[in-house]
């Protein structure tokens, strides 16, 4: 993953696992499917005569800016994966995401409360889990999406020990 201005000096970022991508296409074009379903129809009912007559050019319009949307949304895909990463330092956890919107927040270990696994079916038909990070303060909870099961669990298991180390430090 390339640096960029945002990033901290020295960091190597470590990369969500590559199947998410395949997770993310999949939950997107079931969105997509179903917003294209929303939107046409309208236009299905106008063309059998249902419902009064919608302007021909706002059922194009509608349609291109939709299909246009949905194709462009799906092409992100891989980059908005790609930009996310993680990187564990000694007394916090940087959590990178965003392709226009940059954002790097810092978890610091002694203000975890608890870390979270989930992962739903078609996360866990891939192997893959999201870690959610909570903390005394809401602002800086944070989410690894489409960590692998066992980076998952590991990252569970290290980061509950550092966060419990440093909570014993107060």
């Amino acid at each position: 993953m390339p640096a960029e201005p945002i990033d901290p000096t020295g960091v190597t970022w470590t990369r969500v696992d590559e199947r998410y991508i395949t997770v993310k296409f999949i939950t997107g074009i079931i969105g997509w499917v179903i917003t294209l379903a929303a939107v046409a129809t309208p236009i299905v009912l106008d063309a059998l005569g249902v419902i009064g007559n919608i302007p021909g050019w706002i059922e194009i319009l509608v349609s291109s800016v939709v299909v246009g949307w949905a194709a462009l949304d799906l092409w992100l895909i891989p980059r908005r994966i790609r930009a996310i990463g993680y990187h564990e330092r000694a007394d916090d956890l940087l959590i990178r995401r965003g392709i226009l919107f940059q954002r790097v927040v810092a978890v610091p270990y002694g203000r975890l409360q608890y870390v979270d696994i989930e992962a739903g079916p078609l996360m866990r038909r891939f192997g893959l889990c999201t870690v959610q990070l909570k903390t005394a303060a809401a602002a800086t909870d944070a989410v690894i999406p489409g960590a692998s099961r066992e980076e998952g669990a590991r990252l569970r298991e290290e980061l509950s020990l550092r966060g419990q180390a440093r909570l014993a430090g107060l």
